[in-house]
């Protein structure tokens, strides 16, 4: 991943206190990187077949 722009948004309360408590479990991983690695594997799932989309979910989950 070269370029990284921000993004705000809101979410359900419960699906940030998931996340939390699975960041609490996981000190290799942070919300931006659980953000990314879960945009871009919807991205993969639902038809986007952009290679770049691939990358990044790889990298990340990978942890580049």
């Amino acid at each position: 991943m070269n370029t990284t722009v921000p993004i705000f948004t809101e979410i359900p309360e419960t699906l940030q206190e998931s996340m939390n408590n699975y960041l609490e479990n996981h000190p290799d991983w942070d919300q931006n990187r659980v953000l990314t690695a879960a945009l871009s594997l919807f991205l993969l799932q639902n038809g986007e077949s952009d290679r770049r989309a691939a990358r990044v979910y790889l990298e990340t989950l990978f942890h580049q």
